[in-house]
């Protein structure tokens, strides 16, 4: 107990306990939760002008404790130096700094309600300083790297900021902007106390941004930026301000509760880590998601709507009602991306959502899910310092699947009703999973307990096959089942609802309901039918598992897949012949010439950008490079496969209706040029010497045309690199470009000096920056050049997790892996493994899913004749 180590004032510590281990463990919070209320935070910030000097400040935590016979303990990693002082009212009282914690002993606390001030030097590690702004990223625990305070979810306060800043500065925060006066060079500015939050969500942006206010529906909305570029500001802004109002008023309406927080204000962000952060009152968007090229394609048009509807949803799943602790981090991230896809439809009435709800959750759900690495949705968590490595696909994107699922079992009305119990009963507090499935049990008679225990608490999926018999005629079916089996052979049963369709000659198919929740369940309705030419077992693209095509459907679908009646049967039969790629029974360069061919004909253009994006991983990932300038293996090709693939993605780009279209094909032409005709149309297309047909290319078009030039190794990509730094105005563009360039250079030793500044914390500040550049450092084209940072960048896995936002470890590991393919790549890996068995079960789990596709592509190589 806390009260065996209690301090004299001067004193040290009498005893351990293991509530006071670094980070913030369950058992502190805990305890603090049960002893700790009503806390409001005052905190002040005085930010200089210049990055290096340090910001100093104070917090006053106003609260009620439960009992003064324990020391209170704050959060705040930063050294013994960084506290200058704490208090209780006036009176200084004697503290300790250790293991991360700020430790009021028994004798600085008093009966009854309680103040204690501290006076602290901020740490820098989550406030994102650069030259001119700054901003905060505090999940998930560090609010406490930054400021002392009790940095768990379900000690939710209430927050007065005050920022003295440089007189030209502006700011935002959770709370609505009060006072504002201005001394000389210096400004005060004072927010509104906030509404109930999380310390993850405390936030404040403040720099030389530009201000632009609107109004929906009688409601103000903020926007702070930093584009340069007018016309894509005008271009875009009505967009921003009505897709955010839009997604407001579907939810009021939805949750029957309305807007629950005293303001609405948001940041685009240059080099933002994430696309989107929900901070009430200040959410934090990457510019580049929200301002659009003119040519923006669907699915980009389409994703903008879906973060800011997923970062609003927020306002209610997460910010309003809060996971108890971070092993529920999914529940809130699971409605908002639910509630995203609802939101969208109407705005978007000419898009087939459930087909975009497949394509965006699908593969990356099942890219975890089939590697050792899969973890399942909600996770044991004992510390909050590991609460980071929670984060992922099965997060984002198999949790709204499961909760379709859920929905599906309930049906819409019973289960909105739910949730609107869920957020009314639970509202400016904190809730738990078991809270929630408790609700929705009672408005069903499905077994929800034995439902969650599979698809929230176990990771996985399951194979499911079909087996059909036919008559003794052998033209008609006589039986069909579906059947499914555990790959981890511990019996495990998904219960989901699935259509079979089973396809003919003539085009038309045939849509049998089925409901699988034991081994094996016939399919009663096929008896009597004709033989299909294929069965598709998730014909609707609802069903959640590795479906296995029989050989008969899958040689018939890689040679007509084009031919299916409606796209999404194609997208189902698409990611089926996928797996089957990765499970070996689809050779690559079959599956990249059928991708390719569907993404031509293919007339949805989601359905063509997803075809590319498979064609795309099969060619660079399991395609070995020195083939694609091989023969073509496709039925009436002629010439290397490389000139067959660029002259159908120029045909198809030339012949595309709308520019929208046409830059889909051109980004993917760029990115899979490899013949000297099609690096020379790209250098020219990049020097103004040839025009794209009909498509008008943006500075961003420009510089990743050159970035490409340059990793394709044209003679002048200085020359190309220094004409393309002058092309950019915009200070932020131009300080990542600058950045990134070492690592497109075609000198060795220029790419080893960029690795070896990246094993500096301070140099990986600007993660989408890092993530970038090494890319380009271990492109396929590269990748032999580049094994040897393999080893070097796995050493440093653990730095990376302590030091970067939660999506950086992951995204350091698959920018480090992505372009390999070979044995020798995969057998560093291996070792890397092997020989650290101490690596942390989480990070050990993110390695093993960014190297699945290394180790799949060298067994598949190691599998494939030589051609």
């Amino acid at each position: 107990m806390l009260a065996a180590m209690a301090l004299a004032c001067g004193g040290g510590p009498v005893g351990t306990d293991p509530r006071l281990m670094p980070g913030v463990p369950l058992a502190l919070a805990r305890h603090r939760a049960a002893t700790i209320s009503n806390v409001r935070y005052d905190v002040a910030l005085s930010v200089p002008v210049t990055r290096s000097e340090a910001i100093p400040g104070t917090v006053t935590a106003r609260f009620d404790l439960g009992t003064t016979d324990e020391p209170v303990v704050f959060d705040f990693a930063q050294p013994a130096d960084h506290v200058l002082a704490v208090w209780r009212g006036e009176e200084a009282i004697a503290y300790e700094v250790r293991d991360e914690h700020v430790i009021v002993p028994v004798a600085g606390l008093a009966a009854g309600p309680q103040a204690i001030t501290i006076e602290f030097v901020a740490g820098d590690g989550s406030l994102n300083r650069n030259d001119d702004y700054l901003y905060t990223l505090f999940v998930p625990d560090r609010a406490r790297v930054a400021l002392p305070l009790f940095d768990q979810p379900d000690l939710k306060a209430r927050v007065t900021l005050t920022l003295e800043l440089p007189a030209a500065w502006e700011a935002i925060a959770n709370g609505a902007l009060g006072d504002r006066s201005v001394r000389g060079d210096r400004a005060t500015v004072v927010f509104a106390e906030s509404d109930p939050i999380p310390t993850y969500l405390l936030a404040f942006a403040a720099g030389r941004f530009e201000v632009v206010e609107a109004e929906r529906a009688g409601r103000t909305f903020r926007m702070l930026h930093r584009e340069t570029d007018a016309d894509a500001v005008a271009r875009n802004l009505d967009a921003i301000f009505d897709l955010h109002g839009a997604a407001l008023g579907w939810l009021e309406d939805y949750t029957g509760i309305p807007y629950p927080f005293q303001t609405f204000g948001f940041v685009a962000m240059p080099a933002f880590q994430y696309g989107g952060m929900e901070h009430p009152g200040a959410i934090f968007y990457r510019d580049r998601s929200l301002f659009l090229d003119e040519t923006a394609t669907q699915a980009q048009r389409l994703g903008r709507a879906s973060l800011i509807a997923h970062e609003t949803s927020h306002m209610w799943f997460g910010n309003l009602v809060t996971m108890a602790w971070f092993d529920d981090v999914w529940l809130k991230e699971v409605f908002a991306n639910f509630m995203a896809a609802k939101i969208v439809n109407p705005s978007f009435p000419d898009v087939d959502h459930d087909l975009r709800f497949l394509h965006a959750h699908y593969p990356p759900a099942y890219g975890v899910d089939r590697t050792g690495g899969a973890n399942p949705i909600r996770q044991v968590l004992d510390n909050l310092d590991d609460a980071g490595s929670l984060y992922g696909a099965i997060i984002y994107q198999k949790a709204p699947i499961v909760m379709k699922h859920l929905e599906r079992l309930m049906a819409e009305e019973s289960f909105r009703d739910g949730l609107r119990e869920y957020l009314d009963g639970h509202r400016y507090g904190n809730a738990t999973w078991p809270d929630l499935i408790a609700i929705m049990d009672a408005r069903t008679d499905e077994d929800l307990e034995s439902w969650s225990t599979i698809w929230v608490t176990e990771a996985g999926r399951p194979t499911v096959t079909a087996r059909l018999e036919p008559a003794a005629d052998g033209r008609a079916i006589a039986s069909l089942s579906v059947s499914q089996v555990d790959p981890d052979g511990r019996g495990r049963l998904w219960n989901q609802r699935l259509e079979v369709v089973l396809g003919y000659d003539d085009g038309t198919v045939r849509r049998l309901p089925t409901h699988l929740r034991q081994a094996t369940t016939t399919v009663p309705d096929a008896a009597g039918l004709p033989i299909p030419n294929y069965v598709l077992v998730n014909g609707d693209g609802i069903g959640y598992g590795n479906f296995v095509l029989d050989e008969s459907s899958r040689e018939f679908l890689l040679a007509r897949v084009t031919t299916l009646p409606d796209s999404r049967l194609r997208a189902v039969a698409m990611l089926s012949l996928d797996d089957g790629m990765l499970e070996g029974v689809v050779d690559p360069m079959a599956l990249a010439g059928v991708a390719l061919q569907a993404a031509v004909d293919d007339a949805d253009e989601l359905n063509a950008q997803r075809f590319l994006s498979t064609f795309e991983t099969a060619w660079w990932g399991y395609v070995p490079p020195d083939r694609h300038l091989a023969v073509a293996p496709w039925v009436g090709a002629s010439g290397s496969a490389a000139a067959v693939v660029e002259h159908g993605l120029w045909e198809r780009m030339t012949a595309a209706p709308q520019a929208r279209q046409k830059a889909v094909f051109f980004a993917a032409y760029r990115d899979v040029a490899r013949t000297p005709e099609a690096i020379s149309r790209l250098r020219d297309i990049w020097s103004g010497a040839v025009e794209v047909p009909g498509l008008s290319l943006s500075e961003t078009d420009m510089t990743n045309l050159a970035e490409g030039l340059a990793v394709n190794g044209v003679p002048d990509a200085e020359s190309i690199l220094d004409a393309q730094l002058a092309r950019i105005e915009n200070p932020d563009r131009r300080a990542r470009f600058e950045f990134v360039r070492p690592a497109l250079s075609a000198d060795v030793a220029t790419r080893d000096a960029f690795f070896e500044r990246l094993k500096d914390a301070a140099s990986r500040e600007h993660e989408p920056w890092v993530l970038s550049g090494l890319g380009y450092l271990h492109h396929p084209l590269r990748a032999r050049e580049s094994e040897r940072y393999i080893q070097a960048s796995l050493e440093l896995i653990e730095e990376v997790q302590r030091t970067g936002d939660i999506f950086f470890p992951l995204g350091w590991l698959s920018a480090t892996l992505g372009g390999h393919s070979t044995a020798s790549a995969a057998t560093t890996v291996e070792a890397f493994l092997r020989d650290h068995q101490d690596l942390p079960p989480r990070l050990r789990g993110k390695l093993q899913q960014a190297a699945d596709p290394l180790f799949r592509a060298a067994r598949l190589a190691a599998a494939t004749p030589e051609p």
